[in-house]
């Protein structure tokens, strides 16, 4: 019985020649990660223990993203924490304002994540990163704490599903659509504990961005983590950003699936997720209702890279945000930024009325920078739709990707771009 491509890393690192789904194994790590919310209860945690430091300056990435610029006392406070903690152990990768960015775009684009590497991060996130052919999963604080000062994590070694991908996306549909698609089809729960394994032909009509959009999702499904093969496009991407070696593995031909399925490109249609759930899915062909909305975001660590700012720019470039409706744009690094400005897409946005930010995760989990009132309605490129997650539990969140949401910024509802003229 053969081993899937993140139980082939899993074993490697744990120097087995072998393991199967269920087996409880002891990891190396290339990378444990935290963030301005999350690392200071690590930080807490690790000061209990009777190590000096961290196993290794050079793998521990703490980037300040949630709440920077510090928007109250407490999250000053917490990243006083992290900045004292960083300058004492000399953490090499330790971003602030001003080279800070949305961390789950940050590291790849820091070459800081490249395949066959083992990563953990107290966000639930850091699946994004098997996008580049990585392990890579979210964990707890407590388990951040002891990755930071061993260099080890406990894993159980997941069973997996396999999505294989087909065909060539229609114009305005891109990853997020691809997700949405298949959150709303097998459940937030669907894949629970369990790898999500892409392949198929298909997947070289996915740019980066894309895959890293639906890696980044993998956890809304209830995922263990979300995996791609290392391609052309992959290598290319990592040869960019960085000086790092890597290594590729690739899935038996008699690796065990639980379930398997297929995923044609060629027949998605733009996807939007209703509240509360991202499972909540309908297409834009399946909204009969008229829903009409007060503000969109598009950004965060699932749709605020350069491609999405392109799409969203392509829109706004022929069309303005329609008066009442509040668009706030979010790059989300500052090579983004710097290179959406070189580009000439913020000056797109302003002149369209939406307004652009610093590289933050303030609006996704309602932190600050687009809080919502009570019945405000947002149509948001972020990945969860909980209630109350961007602000009153009143509030409604409808997740879509950078095409939808900037279309419905024009009409001041839930609109396709196909609706509007170009």
């Amino acid at each position: 019985m053969g081993m899937t491509m993140t139980q082939k890393i899993l074993a490697a690192a744990a120097g087995l020649d072998k393991v199967e789904a269920g087996q409880l194994i002891e990891a190396d790590l290339d990378l444990v990660l935290g963030n301005d919310i999350t690392s200071p209860v690590a930080i807490h945690e690790m000061e209990k223990m009777t190590v000096n430091t961290v196993f290794d300056k050079n793998k521990v990435a703490l980037v300040m993203d949630h709440f920077i610029p510090n928007k109250d006392i407490k999250s000053a406070q917490h990243c006083k924490c992290v900045r004292e903690f960083a300058c004492k152990h000399e953490i090499t990768n330790y971003f602030d304002v001003g080279e800070m960015g949305i961390e789950h775009a940050l590291l790849p684009e820091k070459g800081l994540t490249v395949a066959g590497d083992v990563i953990i991060g107290a966000d639930s996130h850091t699946c994004t990163y098997g996008a580049l052919g990585a392990f890579s999963t979210g964990v707890g604080s407590t388990d951040m704490a002891a990755g930071m000062a061993t260099g080890k994590a406990w894993f159980k070694v997941p069973s997996a599903i396999k999505f294989n991908i087909v065909g060539k996306p229609s114009k305005w549909v891109s990853g997020k659509d691809v997700i949405l698609h298949i959150i709303g089809m097998i459940g937030v729960d669907g894949a629970l504990y369990k790898s999500m394994e892409f392949v198929g032909e298909g997947i070289h009509n996915l740019s980066m961005d894309d895959r890293f959009t639906i890696a980044n999702m993998a956890i809304e499904a209830g995922g263990k983590n979300g995996i791609f093969p290392v391609d052309d496009v992959a290598m290319a991407y990592m040869k960019e950003h960085s000086k790092r070696s890597w290594k590729v593995f690739e899935a038996d031909e008699d690796a065990v699936y639980d379930e398997e399925y297929t995923i044609d490109l060629s027949t998605l249609r733009p996807t939007v997720a209703f509240p509360h759930l991202p499972e909540n899915t309908k297409t834009v062909d399946e909204i009969t209702e008229e829903v009409k909305i007060d503000q969109v975001v598009i950004g965060s660590c699932t749709n605020g890279r350069i491609d999405d700012l392109r799409i969203a720019a392509e829109i706004f470039a022929d069309h303005k945000v329609k008066k009442g409706i509040r668009c706030i744009v979010i790059p989300a690094t500052q090579n983004i930024y710097l290179q959406a400005m070189e580009e000439g897409l913020l000056k797109i946005f302003i002149e369209a009325g939406a307004v652009v930010s610093t590289p933050t995760c303030g609006p996704c989990l309602g932190g600050y920078m687009g809080i919502l009132a009570e019945q405000e309605r947002c149509v948001s490129t972020t990945n969860r739709n909980f209630v109350g997650r961007m602000g009153h539990v009143e509030s409604e969140i409808y997740l879509a990707s950078p095409a939808v949401a900037a279309a419905s910024a024009v009409t001041g509802k839930i609109s396709s771009p196909e609706e509007l003229e170009f």
